[in-house]
C-alpha cells in the first residue's frame, strides 16, 4: 500500500479511509452486514478478489475483526472499536455528500436503494404475515426486476422470481425511486406525477411508503446555488 509518508494523522488515516471501496466496506458493516455475502451484495461491482484484500486490510490495522462461523463456512465480521469511530467519518463524508452534491445520472441504480431501503425498513410497521413486492424499474437502458420478500418482518431482496404469490406490483422510474428514498421527493408528488405506480392490495399499497424509515441523510440534503462567484480584483492580472 502506498502512503503519503507524512505523521499528519489526516495523511495516515487517509491511507486507510481513502481507498477505493473502504468506506462502503465499513458502511456495510456497521449497517450489520456480518458475512462475506452480505457485505459484497451492498457494494454492486466490487469483486470477490478486492473485497477479501480489503478485509484482510483492515483487519490487520483494527479496524475489522472476524471470527470463523458455527458451521465452520466462512467467517463471520465485525467493526472493532477503531472501526465504528471510523464510521463516524462515514457519516460526516455522507452528510457533506447529501448537502452539496447532486445525484446525477450514473447514481441511478435502482438495486442499490432497494438494498438501502431493505437495511432501513421501519421493522415495527411490517406486516407480521409473508408478503411479496415486486419491483420494475425503468428509465434505465435495460429495465430491471426484483423482488422483496417479507417474512416474520426480516427482508430479503431477489433477483430472481422466489416461487411465490405477489402481493404488490411497483413500476417506478429509477430516478424517482432512489429520489423518494433519498428524500429528495415525496411518495405523494412521485405518485401524482405517475412516476411510482403501485398495485395489488390496498391495505399493503397505502401502508407500503410509511415502511421505508429513508436515507439517514435525508435530513442534510439541501439544495446547491451554483451562482458563479465573480473573481477577486486582487487575483486579477493586467
Amino acid at each position: 500500500m502506498r502512503t503519503y509518508g507524512q505523521y499528519c494523522p489526516i495523511a495516515r488515516g487517509a491511507e486507510i479511509f481513502a481507498e477505493r471501496w473502504t468506506p462502503l466496506i465499513i458502511r456495510n458493516l456497521q449497517l450489520g452486514c456480518g458475512s462475506f455475502s452480505e457485505i459484497l451484495a451492498g457494494a454492486p461491482g466490487l469483486s470477490r478478489t478486492l473485497l477479501s484484500q480489503r478485509l484482510k486490510q483492515l483487519e490487520r490495522f483494527g479496524v475489522v475483526q472476524s471470527a470463523p462461523k458455527p458451521d465452520r463456512r466462512g467467517h463471520q465480521y465485525q467493526l472493532t472499536s477503531a472501526g465504528h469511530d471510523l464510521f463516524s467519518v462515514c457519516q460526516s463524508l455522507g452528510e457533506w455528500g447529501a448537502r452539496w452534491l447532486e445525484i446525477a445520472p450514473e447514481h441511478f441504480d435502482p438495486f442499490v436503494a432497494l438494498w438501502s431501503m431493505c437495511n432501513a425498513l421501519r421493522r415495527d410497521r411490517l406486516p407480521d404475515r409473508r408478503v411479496v413486492v415486486r419491483f420494475d424499474f425503468t428509465g434505465r437502458p435495460r429495465a430491471e426486476r426484483y423482488w422483496l420478500l417479507i417474512e416474520l418482518r426480516e427482508t430479503e431482496i431477489c433477483k430472481t422470481y422466489p416461487g411465490l404469490d405477489e402481493d404488490l406490483y411497483i413500476k417506478a422510474e429509477a430516478e424517482a425511486f432512489i429520489k423518494w428514498h433519498a428524500g429528495q421527493l415525496t411518495w405523494a408528488q412521485a405518485t401524482r406525477e405517475n412516476r411510482i405506480r403501485i398495485d395489488g392490495s390496498p391495505p399493503l399499497a397505502r401502508a407500503f411508503p410509511t415502511w421505508n424509515a429513508r436515507s439517514a441523510f435525508a435530513p442534510h440534503i439541501k439544495p446547491v446555488s451554483r451562482t458563479p462567484q465573480a473573481p477577486s480584483d486582487r487575483n486579477t492580472t493586467a
